[in-house]
């Protein structure tokens, strides 16, 4: 079978900084076009933070968020607590309605992504489910961390709620790897948390590209030791109904959504939980 033609970059920024996160996408920008991807976070804060837990809402998305360096903290509706360390990972499947928490671990900080998933009407609604990985528990191929999806021979243990890929990706310098997406994974990001790159043209940390629309091969050559994150998806067909926390596939699903989290924001400030 032939080869298929190499894939280009079709959009590249650097996002918006404020503070120790840079919002690389959004919605209202590069999350129109990356859809079922909605939003990402780069955060970097080199010092734990001082603050509480920050409790707040979501509906209607999944949210991924990996750690390169340090540690996080973490609280969800449950009232589970814990931390993420370096290499693990935190799903979390708002659907219907969900609150949860944290901050940067000490004492070293913290590197890492937030992804945001826009769920589709089938599973929008769906109960909340939070699930934290320690390094060991995700599955690797060759120099891929699968967070989501698949890639060879390995598969994460967590469903997707539509079909895509979520790797991490570690390269050493002037070392290449060739990722051929699954037929109809048209979608396509990468977001580089650490190091120089060469894909259809250079990357360097803090660049998010989104890839042509295509589901051709995209080959990457490390100019230095880098580390990545790769999303590939078939595309989410819904418009975006945008809340302050939340992201639906319909004007009622989004109203549904935000009325079941304003509740659950009731019981945890009854329960003292919130301030």
């Amino acid at each position: 079978m032939p080869n298929k033609p190499k894939r280009r970059i079709a959009h590249r920024t650097r996002g918006i900084r404020q503070g120790s996160i840079t919002r690389l996408m959004s919605p209202s920008d590069l999350g129109e076009i990356a859809k079922p991807f909605v939003f990402l976070d780069l955060f970097d804060a080199d010092r734990p933070d001082s603050e509480g837990d920050g409790m707040h809402p979501h509906s209607g998305i999944a949210t991924v968020t990996y750690l390169l360096k340090g540690s996080i903290r973490y609280v969800d509706t449950d009232g589970r607590r814990g931390v993420v360390s370096r290499n693990g990972m935190e799903w979390m499947k708002a659907g219907g309605g969900a609150w949860h928490g944290g901050g940067i671990g000490k004492p070293e900080g913290a590197r890492g992504f937030q992804l945001w998933i826009a769920l589709p009407p089938e599973s929008e609604m769906d109960p909340a489910e939070s699930v934290y990985l320690a390094p060991e528990a995700i599955p690797r191929e060759g120099p891929v961390r699968v967070l989501l999806g698949s890639q060879g021979g390995a598969s994460g243990s967590i469903r997707p709620p539509s079909p895509l890929n979520y790797l991490f990706v570690t390269l050493a310098a002037g070392e290449r790897w060739l990722y051929e997406p699954p037929e109809g994974h048209t979608v396509g990001l990468v977001a580089v948390g650490a190091g120089d790159l060469m894909a259809s043209e250079p990357l360097r940390f803090g660049d998010l590209a989104v890839l042509e629309l295509s589901d051709a091969a995209i080959e990457f050559e490390a100019r230095t030791d880098a580390e990545f994150i790769l999303g590939s998806a078939v595309p989410h067909p819904y418009e975006l109904a945008l809340g302050t926390h939340s992201v639906h596939a319909s004007r009622q699903a989004l109203r549904t959504g935000e009325s079941r989290i304003a509740r659950i924001g009731a019981r945890l400030m009854a329960d003292g939980r919130l301030p």
